[in-house]
């Protein structure tokens, strides 16, 4: 079956997907939750031979980190399925109605988008969680992963399919599209058959998409992410979320890619958290002024480049600043609009962080970890776009709709 023909075939499984009731959605979902519990083997099975293949041809440990799986992450994504069946149905809500002076009833309504492509790397996660929020939010879901997890995501998108067809939908609601650039590129190119198009991988391939598609494109974003210690910062807080931002989870888009320190904690502070981050791993390139405060031999000079790389690795950029204002002109500079954090005491200075610095996530006196689907309470996510027209920030359920005007009237025309 070629491309085209698959993605009709979703096209039309769209429009039956589009009516559902929500206990019909919540019931295939759980069949999915099910099909996946049940078939833990034969899915880490499958996933064991990616990983194998992805280090016998040297991939960076992030990227078999991030395509690696195991029973307890198999569960999460289980109960990620779960927790997206238990959250409102978007479908139907209406968000505002009102009786204009013609006598139409006018509302306006939350309505599926269509037929949503997937086009993601080496995450076979994303196989799940897509399906599972597009047939929660009435769309059909076109998936195409990347070659490093072919085997896993396969499995995932069979487990899928025959948990939908066991709940009486057609299984070509969720379809699976494997195959070389030739074939992403057939996909992105059908106009009027699909949507919108939801890249989640690196810089390469969100350019690509922006160059060739003919859909539009909701970039699911990486991010270059920074802490901001302040002059008023409790350090021990500091330093567990510094420590956390960049090593809880390093090879994934919410975690800190830069450090920086305010002149006045720095001569405290660095030593500290150089000494427990080199504990744990962590290769650090720093500016000028922090050698001059720490002497260690690891430390290996930062320059403008290490500042813009989103390292998704054991890895972090160190700087001292300043000021305030110095710190939200480095974010401004480096950062990719995805999650940034300030610790600090000062409510001025935590409050002018969350009003000036541009990003889809911002925190304070806490880890830039928390930016996701699951941890928001949405159940799962497609990614974090950090664009400004639909979406910004996990995209999930909601995101997955727009909106449609509704009128009702009793013969009304226009004069």
């Amino acid at each position: 079956m070629t491309v085209e023909e698959q993605v009709r075939q979703a096209r039309t499984a769209s429009r039956r997907l589009a009516s559902l009731s929500r206990g019909r959605k919540d019931e295939a979902l759980e069949l999915i939750a099910e099909a996946l519990r049940r078939r833990t083997g034969e899915i880490l099975a499958e996933n064991a031979e990616d990983v194998a293949l992805a280090r016998a041809s040297k991939l960076s440990a992030a990227l078999v980190d991030r395509l690696y799986l195991d029973e307890d992450r198999l569960m999460e994504t289980v109960v990620g399925v779960r927790e997206v069946a238990g959250l409102p149905d978007p479908v139907g809500e209406i968000q505002e109605g009102r009786r204009l002076a013609n006598g139409l009833e006018l509302t306006r309504v939350r309505v599926p988008l269509g037929v949503v492509a997937v086009v993601y790397e080496a995450r076979p996660n994303v196989t799940v969680d897509a399906a599972a929020l597009c047939l929660k939010s009435g769309n059909a879901v076109v998936l195409r992963g990347g070659s490093a997890a072919k085997h896993t995501n396969r499995m995932l998108a069979e487990v899928v399919q025959g948990a939908i067809l066991e709940a009486g939908l057609p299984a070509e609601a969720v379809a699976f599209i494997a195959g070389p650039r030739e074939v992403l590129l057939e996909l992105v190119s059908l106009k009027g058959l699909i949507d919108v198009v939801i890249p989640r991988g690196g810089e390469e391939l969100k350019e690509l998409l922006a160059e060739h598609s003919r859909v539009p494109v909701i970039a699911a974003a990486g991010g270059n992410c920074h802490v901001y210690v302040d002059a008023a910062a409790d350090l021990k807080m500091a330093l567990a979320v510094t420590v956390n931002a960049k090593c809880q989870r390093p090879g994934v888009c919410n975690a800190a890619e830069t450090l920086l320190v305010h002149r006045a904690v720095a001569g405290e502070f660095l030593p500290l958290a150089v000494a427990e981050l080199t504990r744990r791993g962590v290769e650090l390139v720093v500016d000028r002024a922090t050698t001059d405060l720490v002497s260690d031999p690891r430390l290996k000079r930062a320059n403008r480049t290490h500042y813009e790389t989103e390292f998704l690795d054991l890895k972090l950029a160190v700087r001292v600043v300043e000021s305030l204002d110095e710190a939200i002109e480095h974010i401004a500079t480096f950062g990719s609009g995805h999650s940034e954090a300030i610790v600090t005491g000062d409510l001025g200075a935590a409050q002018r962080f969350v009003r000036e610095v541009d990003a889809a996530a911002v925190y304070v006196n806490a880890s830039t970890r928390f930016t996701d689907g699951g941890q928001f309470g949405l159940g799962a996510e497609m990614g974090i776009s950090t664009q400004k027209l639909h979406v910004r920030g996990p995209i999930s359920l909601r995101e997955l709709t727009c909106l449609k005007y509704v009128a009702w009237g009793d013969g009304q025309v226009r004069s």
